[in-house]
């Protein structure tokens, strides 16, 4: 009983240790923000939409801070006020 035990706790770590080790790697694409865009340019609320792509892309952002074609749209008040109402806080580059 006791051993059975042991087994079935050491199966248990190691699918959960498989599951953590299992992730999926980011694609960096500026075109995933594209649902921000109004509210980036405008006084408009970020949409549940543009707040989950913020925070998939968020390994990103320091890439597209340093992008200059992007930089003008990404560095702005409105990008960081975005940033912050998503919950996803705005990179330190």
């Amino acid at each position: 009983m006791k051993a059975t035990y042991i087994a079935v706790c050491t199966l248990l770590v190691v699918l959960l240790l498989a599951q953590v080790q299992v992730s999926t790697a980011v694609t960096c694409s500026p075109t995933q923000l594209s649902s921000c865009v109004s509210a980036i340019t405008s006084s408009q609320p970020p949409s549940q939409l543009c707040c989950s792509k913020i925070k998939e892309q968020k390994p990103c952002l320091c890439q597209y801070v340093k992008n200059p074609n992007l930089k003008k749209f990404i560095n702005t008040p409105n990008a960081r006020k975005v940033a912050s109402t998503c919950g996803t806080p705005f990179p330190k580059c």
